[in-house]
């Protein structure tokens, strides 16, 4: 009940609805940014702009969903939008990181032995920050659907509504990019053990 009217007075342009609703959400949509952009700067740019598309839009607010799952929706589009228009120098090439196969399709070099996959070294404590500089390296097709499914918790068929793509495509993009962010993370940890062994 509150929540409706609430949104009604967001459709009636009530300054003190819109200021409650700011109020409570932009902390969470703030959060969301950050996950997804990496600066500060450029998070708080995508939420000021999604609380903007949010007060154009709120009439398309049916209240089918919550209030809070409409504005991430929101906060990630503006996040996605203004990660395709950054130029991403330090974009590694993904063809060099994918497993290469022989005439016979065996591999040409043996894909290095992990002990846990990549969806589980993202929970992990110690390397989120070698993993996520890895992300960042990736192309943007492969990097967003790594952060939508992994960083934000979206589903394929969210991920998909967001990226405009088929859930098939979704698939094959993750299925790249986790094997791209395999190999990032074996060339970092070789580079790492380079630099011990040269230390010691």
């Amino acid at each position: 009940m509150i929540a409706t009217a609430r949104s009604a007075g967001l459709r009636r342009s009530d300054d003190q609805a819109f200021a409650t609703l700011v109020h409570q959400h932009a902390g969470h949509m703030l959060a969301t940014a950050r996950r997804l952009l990496r600066s500060e700067d450029d998070a708080r740019d995508a939420v000021q702009e999604a609380f903007v598309s949010a007060a154009r839009s709120i009439g398309s607010f049916a209240g089918g969903s919550k209030l809070s799952t409409w504005l991430h929706r929101i906060v990630v589009n503006a996040a996605l939008m203004k990660l395709r228009s950054q130029r991403r120098r330090a974009e590694e090439p993904i063809d060099d990181l994918l497993p290469r196969f022989d005439a016979e399709g065996h591999h040409i070099a043996a894909p290095a032995a992990w002990e846990m996959p990549s969806d589980v070294l993202l929970e992990r404590h110690e390397t989120r920050a070698a993993v996520r500089r890895c992300i960042d390296r990736l192309p943007e097709r492969y990097r967003t659907v790594l952060l939508l499914r992994y960083i934000e918790d979206l589903d394929t068929q969210e991920t998909a509504d967001h990226l405009a793509v088929t859930q098939n495509t979704v698939k094959i993009r993750l299925h790249r990019a986790r094997q791209a962010l395999r190999m990032l993370l074996e060339r970092d940890r070789l580079r790492a053990g380079e630099r011990v062994t040269a230390a010691a």
